[in-house]
């Protein structure tokens, strides 16, 4: 694997203390982690840790960048690891559920990177997307760690196949939206500190939990978005 594929953020260190933000969105996506799951860029397995699910057959990590993919092996020796892209799965390789946490606003050519991917979902499969939302926050620690775009409804959709069922499409951190929206307008922070992720975790989640479902889901710095492979 050549550098091409070297992560160049610096974050994933500081989220992955952020273990109520993860059990947050583990639990709301939980319902649909079953049978065979693919995770497309893993990381170092942090997240993967909090998101595996017991009912799952079995996990599989995608994860392009040899430092991070070691980590994950060292991490979670028991997950099946395919060091690459979706290019590099063998292309009989097939999955209940494919799943992509905070990856897809890394890649120019989302469309196509689903497009892709989806050829290794089975019939009635799921594909489970989270990412950034608002374009509008885009920010300069959006910047610093590579995000290319953030997410609505609309250009989400946009991303996924017509010919996939939209489940559901929804937002998250409706506290983590006014402090993201702070650091864009005030901070200008290319990257977080430690207490300042602490805090967002210890504190804020736990609001957001409570305020998210009061507002509909209509609010937050993320955005969930789950599909069903119809045939």
């Amino acid at each position: 694997m050549t550098d091409k594929f070297k992560y160049k953020g610096n974050e994933l260190y500081l989220f992955a203390n952020a273990i109520k933000w993860k059990k947050y969105f583990r639990n709301l996506l939980t319902p649909y982690l079953k049978g065979d799951v693919l995770e497309v860029g893993a990381g170092s397995g942090a997240t993967t840790q909090v998101l595996r699910d017991p009912d799952t057959n079995t996990w599989t990590c995608l994860e392009p960048d040899n430092g991070l993919a070691s980590q994950l092996v060292t991490a979670l020796p028991d997950v099946e690891l395919f060091k690459g892209t979706v290019e590099d799965l063998p292309c009989k390789r097939a999955f209940d559920v494919i799943v992509y946490i905070d990856v897809l606003e890394h890649i120019e050519n989302d469309a196509k990177e689903i497009e892709a991917v989806v050829k290794h979902l089975r019939p009635k499969g799921f594909l489970v997307i989270l990412s950034p939302a608002h374009q509008w926050l885009f920010s300069a620690f959006d910047q610093s760690i590579g995000h290319i775009k953030r997410y609505n409804k609309k250009t989400l959709r946009k991303a996924v196949p017509s010919t996939f069922t939209c489940q559901k499409i929804f937002y998250i951190d409706s506290f983590g939206l006014v402090t993201s929206l702070a650091n864009k307008l005030l901070l200008r922070q290319s990257l977080p500190t430690y207490k300042q992720i602490t805090f967002w975790d210890r504190y804020l989640i736990p609001l957001s939990r409570i305020i998210d479902p009061l507002l509909g889901f209509r609010l937050g710095k993320s955005i969930v978005g789950i599909w069903n492979k119809s045939c």
